[in-house]
């Protein structure tokens, strides 16, 4: 973690992630790799795997580390899908991330769902 301006601030630049749980209306699994880069509040990530033929993200992070961001993806079915996602970080004992996730279809049935992912 860096500091800034007296805060603890987490830097995902160059972290990969794996879901670890999910809601059955989502569509990644331990299968789907996320690759975050970040500059500044700025995070990018690509991922793929499982039901996820290719899929990209965009957010900002605050101070906290929190993420507001918005995904799309191409899954196995050939649809592209696009959502609302908001993590908060845990730092685990072995100092890797576990994001806590709730998010929501932008796309499709427009539901709802949480999931977690950890730093791989």
């Amino acid at each position: 973690m860096d500091k800034h301006n007296g805060q603890a601030v987490i830097n995902y630049n160059n972290r990969k992630f794996h879901a670890v749980q999910n809601t059955e209306n989502g569509e990644t699994s331990s299968e789907t790799i996320f690759h975050y880069h970040q500059e500044g509040n700025i995070l990018t990530a690509g991922y793929a795997g499982g039901k996820i033929l290719k899929g990209h993200l965009i957010g900002l992070v605050d101070e906290s580390g929190n993420i507001n961001m918005r995904y799309h993806q191409v899954n196995n079915k050939g649809e592209l899908m696009t959502g609302i996602c908001h993590s908060k970080p845990e730092i685990l004992e072995n100092g890797k991330i576990r994001l806590h996730e709730t998010w929501e279809w932008t796309s499709g049935d427009r539901s709802k769902g949480e999931s977690v992912i950890e730093e791989i």
